[in-house]
């Protein structure tokens, strides 16, 4: 695919993938347009060569295509789609002096003075009742309802001294000057046309509606939400849809629940991924576990870039930059190992694609890896990678336009490479 026109998609899927589940349905539909064939958990799978997808929860989703001649082995890259956003509390009702505010929970590491003055909207999933039937509908408002005011700084002296904000104060959205009750009900209910009643509960997300924009001298930097992770998950999904290397078993997940530790049903730390590879190795008659040996997995989500007024944040002989290409992370917790980095970095050599090795300081904490949370579950070789970002879980973020399509190609060469594991030598095959 062309750059030009990857980078307008992309564009198109940042505005689509307002939250996790917005996100998952659009990459469902897709696949249903390009003729991946849905599956179902609760199926017994009958797979030939072809391409296939299942979903869980509504927000997450695996993908995966089978060559016509296939070897035991996985080609896995995992993302996730879920972003730091404000979760709506079940009773969230708060009319106070005037102003209609909605109680919310931050979901995931907020920065938090990045979500003050953003018109904000919703998106999520209901659950309806319908006979004796309950069903889960995606929605997305689009539209801004919801802004949480700063305090000016006449009213708050230490505003450019402290920046401690209190999450049950400083965060809480207002949407009308008029008391209503059941709101929340209300505005999906007119939205989607239903009635109120058969609403049961809801797990919706304020997001930001800023548009994305390509900023700068020479028009190479984004500034966009939800660019963690929905670049990785997008550069990923695109590169699936080609067709690719005959002898490859190729899979997609992209998770849900990365940014609050993953331990649901549908995030890494759950056994999705393992049973998704299982009911595949069971149809194929192939053996899961001489097959997950010869397998491996991509685990790609984004890190720190070298900050312009904050260079003492880096490690001194590990410094990342915005469009120098693919960052490999090599941390203390990471699953990077010599092995898996020397192929990946052949992988783009032959891409021709810049990568960038990193490690942070010391002294700041690294998170938890998605390969790292499924490895407990699916053990094979890994490695973690992702790009160099600026203002990581602020609801706009900062990253190099040219490295989102790097990452793409580098996944795109991925999908096409086998490789084929001894006990003392990898081949690898383009």
């Amino acid at each position: 695919m062309q750059k030009e026109k990857y980078i307008k998609e992309f564009l198109e899927f940042i505005k689509q993938g307002s939250c996790t589940y917005t996100a998952t349905q659009f990459m469902k539909k897709e696949l249903m347009k390009l003729g991946f064939q849905e599956l179902f958990e609760e199926n017994d799978w009958h797979l030939t060569n072809g391409s296939y997808f299942v979903t869980r929860n509504d927000a997450s989703i695996i993908a995966f295509s089978i060559g016509k001649n296939y070897q035991n082995s996985f080609n896995i890259i995992t993302t996730h789609s879920d972003t730091p956003s404000l979760l709506i509390k079940p009773q969230n009702e708060l009319y106070d002096n005037g102003y209609l505010k909605i109680n919310i929970a931050p979901y995931g590491g907020l920065l938090n003075y990045g979500w003050l003055d953003r018109p904000l909207s919703m998106a999520g999933k209901i659950i309806l009742k319908q006979d004796n039937m309950f069903l889960s509908k995606i929605i997305d408002l689009k539209e801004p309802y919801f802004v949480v005011p700063s305090l000016a700084i006449h009213q708050n002296d230490k505003a450019n001294s402290n920046l401690d904000l209190n999450t049950q104060i400083d965060l809480i959205p207002f949407l009308s000057l008029k008391e209503e009750k059941n709101i929340i009900r209300k505005i999906i209910s007119e939205h989607m046309k239903i009635r109120e009643e058969d609403i049961l509960d809801y797990d919706l997300h304020l997001y930001n509606v800023e548009e994305p924009y390509i900023i700068g001298k020479e028009k190479d930097i984004l500034l966009s939400p939800r660019l963690d992770n929905l670049t990785s998950t997008f550069a990923a999904f695109k590169a699936l849809e080609k067709e690719k290397n005959e002898k490859n078993i190729n899979v997609f997940c992209s998770f849900n629940s990365e940014e609050i530790g993953s331990l649901t049903k549908e995030g890494a730390d759950s056994n999705f991924l393992f049973d998704t590879l299982k009911k595949i190795a069971a149809s194929l008659k192939i053996d899961i576990t001489t097959t997950l040996y010869q397998s491996y997995v991509i685990s790609s989500d984004n890190t720190h870039a070298h900050h312009p007024n904050h260079p003492d944040k880096s490690d001194d002989s590990n410094k990342i930059y915005l469009n120098q290409g693919v960052v490999i992370s090599k941390e203390i917790s990471s699953t990077t190992d010599s092995l898996s980095s020397s192929l990946f970095k052949s992988i783009c050599k032959q891409a021709n694609v810049f990568y960038q090795d990193y490690t942070s300081r010391n002294d700041l904490a690294s998170g938890s890896t998605l390969a790292g949370i499924s490895l407990r579950h699916v053990s094979t070789m890994s490695i973690d990678i992702g790009l160099a970002q600026l203002a990581m879980h602020s609801s706009y973020e900062c990253i190099g336009l040219h490295d989102i399509y790097s990452l793409y190609q580098a996944f795109d060469m991925f999908y096409q490479t086998s490789f084929q594991r001894k006990e003392k030598s990898t081949t690898i095959l383009f």
